[in-house]
């Protein structure tokens, strides 16, 4: 008998999205993994493969992180970039109930879910709280006394790359956004309209070091001047394919690829202003962190670990920090294998020191 027919507030059934051959290929498919609740283990089967589940994000190099932080029960500390949780849990379990945890994200459709399945495993507002705000604004968070400990991971959650329609990935078919925060600011194809042509060569040398960037930058306006448009991802991806030069198949599938990646990384971090919210965060930093207080932070591109490195050793000359790494951590092999997105990343640290500013 039809539930609805019978109980009127019972929620409306939806069917699930079907697909063809023995596995989903696409996001909207994969409704095991993005329903972990009810499929308790499909996550870990796919994670065993090495793949990363459908909505959801594996933490990167948190042993790692959590030697450096050496968290105490009873500590306040501050997860500058909350994503899917990963971290941010693993941090709440050593306060072991004691102290505090703030949290910040500009992502509001994630946030609220972390927020929501932290609660569920009983971390709530008197432990966590979650803050809708740009970690460059570390200096707004009132938790009555300096911070202990700060974690800021610079990467892109995967639930944003893996859902097209986010626009983060070049792979799939999905309108150009690239926001963080999809509520405000310009879209990636409103920010590459408004670009001129020796702008946008510029942005991607950069922000991502593009060797084609002349002959993209050259494509893209050849497009608009001809009266296309570029909206989706599709769209972009082909203006690249387009504008790369003439080489053999094989070197050529892989151009396309190592394009596109940094193109949409450029874009992304244009968009997003991510290299100015770095910035103001590294120079708010030490204002924030208490004596003693650890600092980490996880990089994955050359621009991002390049300021916190300078950052870092500069604080440390001036006697700010009274340490800080001299080279950066890497994850390990296994990790890598287990999650290949960890491939690039680069941990770095600091120790404030007792100097008063």
């Amino acid at each position: 008998m039809d539930e609805k027919k019978t109980n009127p507030e019972a929620p409306a059934h939806h069917r699930r999205a079907h697909y063809s051959g023995k596995y989903p290929r696409h996001f909207a498919e994969k409704y095991k993994e993005l329903n972990p609740e009810k499929y308790a283990d499909e996550q870990g089967k796919v994670a065993e493969k090495g793949r990363t589940p459908a909505g959801t994000h594996i933490p990167i190099m948190v042993d790692e992180i959590l030697d450096v932080l050496r968290i105490r029960p009873g500590e306040t500390g501050l997860d500058a970039t909350l994503g899917y949780g990963g971290h941010t849990q693993k941090m709440l379990e050593r306060l072991a109930g004691r102290g505090h945890l703030y949290a910040t994200d500009l992502d509001p459709i994630e946030s609220a879910k972390t927020r929501a399945r932290l609660a569920s495993l009983g971390y709530g507002p008197e432990i966590l709280t979650v803050l809708h705000q740009n970690y460059a604004d570390l200096d707004r968070i009132t938790p009555g006394h300096p911070f202990d400990f700060i974690l800021a991971d610079l990467g892109v959650s995967s639930m944003q790359i893996d859902n097209p329609a986010r626009g983060f990935t070049w792979k799939a078919e999905g309108p150009l956004d690239l926001r963080l925060d999809p509520t405000a600011g310009e879209t990636a194809a409103e920010r590459l309209r408004a670009l001129d042509r020796e702008e946008l060569q510029g942005l991607l040398r950069e922000n991502a070091d593009e060797p084609f960037a002349a002959e993209i930058a050259e494509e893209v306006h050849s497009i608009f001047r001809k009266g296309g448009e570029i909206r989706t991802t599709t769209d972009l991806r082909k203006a690249i394919e387009t504008a790369l030069p003439p080489m053999p198949a094989e070197e050529r599938k892989e151009a396309v690829k190592k394009s596109c990646q940094r193109v949409f990384q450029a874009l992304r971090i244009d968009v997003n202003s991510e290299f100015e919210s770095l910035y103001a965060f590294l120079e708010k930093l030490p204002l924030v962190l208490a004596p003693g207080g650890r600092v980490a932070v996880l990089t994955f591109h050359s621009g991002e670990d390049r300021l916190v490195k300078k950052a870092f050793r500069q604080g440390e000359r001036d006697g700010i920090y009274c340490a800080a790494a001299k080279e950066p951590v890497r994850p390990g092999r296994e990790e890598c294998w287990r999650n290949p997105r960890a491939h690039s990343t680069k941990l770095r640290w600091a120790v404030r020191s007792e100097k008063t500013l």
